[in-house]
């Protein structure tokens, strides 16, 4: 079935959820999933809309521009998808490979619902990985002279490829503000401790030294500050004293893997609207 999503905030008023549905509705659209969400505190509303267009004689082009003059007098800031657009995620990996498989296993049995066309590391170690599931392998080495030039190699790779996400599955590397800039909203990292707390480097050690009851992973959008992006997942587990530093690294292994996973997945299915520092991500 060919679909198309709508995400929609503007600021809240009477009406809204009525007027659009009857937009829709007036173009002969049948609504097949419709969450709203409105944020009383800072008073403004946003929608996710998914429409069947499988009987619908229109184009892109002119729903697209049909929605925008309707939008207007709303003052509506929207983005449109679509369902047979697949997109293309470039996966930024260092010397840890569970991110990375889990990304790769649920991208064949047909979970995430994108492309994978090449992983990008800093060292060679996990190229066997690519290999299994043959995805091509890029390996730019970093030091403090080259940085600056790795960092072009790997944005060239990325538009050569037309990549439309890019996914930090542990690269263990601080991507220059230029860099983030150039992919707004497109850049996923998977931050192994449960932000806002332990940000930085080895987190799960300076979790134990604090004697914390709860270890966690978040996934978040990357921005120019360090650990500071919209967050978009999170989940934790209970640990206890006996846990040492390495048991930490063992338990947030499972986490950190499937908290990246649903975050990608998320991002895949158009679930997302970015506000400000935070996000309203809706269900499925």
């Amino acid at each position: 079935m060919k679909q198309a999503i709508f995400l929609i905030q503007c600021q809240d008023r009477k009406g809204l959820l009525s007027e659009i549905t009857t937009f829709f509705y007036s173009q002969g659209f049948n609504i097949l999933h419709c969450q709203q969400y409105t944020d009383i505190f800072e008073n403004k509303y946003f929608m996710r809309i998914k429409l069947d267009m499988t009987d619908v004689v229109t184009t892109r082009k002119k729903l697209e521009s049909d929605f925008d003059e309707f939008s207007r007098p709303y003052n509506l800031n929207w983005e449109a998808y679509y369902s047979d657009c697949v997109q293309k995620i470039a996966v930024l990996v260092s010397k840890t490979s569970h991110c990375l498989y889990d990304l790769l296993v649920h991208r064949n049995e047909g979970d995430l619902h994108c492309e994978i066309p090449l992983i990008i590391s800093n060292h060679p170690d996990l190229e066997y990985v690519a290999d299994k599931f043959r995805v091509p392998f890029y390996c730019f080495s970093i030091d403090k002279e080259n940085k600056t030039g790795q960092e072009e190699l790997v944005r060239d790779l990325l538009e050569r490829h037309h990549i439309d996400l890019v996914v930090l599955a542990r690269y263990m590397q601080v991507l220059s503000t230029d860099f983030i800039q150039h992919y707004p909203g497109r850049i996923i990292n998977i931050h192994h401790a449960f932000l806002p707390g332990f940000k930085g480097g080895d987190p799960y050690r300076r979790a134990w030294e604090r004697g914390v009851k709860m270890i966690g992973a978040t996934a978040h959008y990357a921005t120019a500050d360090l650990d500071e992006g919209p967050i978009i997942e999170q989940d934790v587990e209970r640990i206890t004293h006996e846990d040492d530093p390495d048991e930490l690294k063992r338990i947030g292994k499972d986490i950190e893997r499937r908290v990246l996973t649903r975050a990608v997945k998320a991002h895949l299915e158009h679930r997302i609207i970015n506000s400000g520092c935070r996000t309203i991500v809706f269900s499925k």
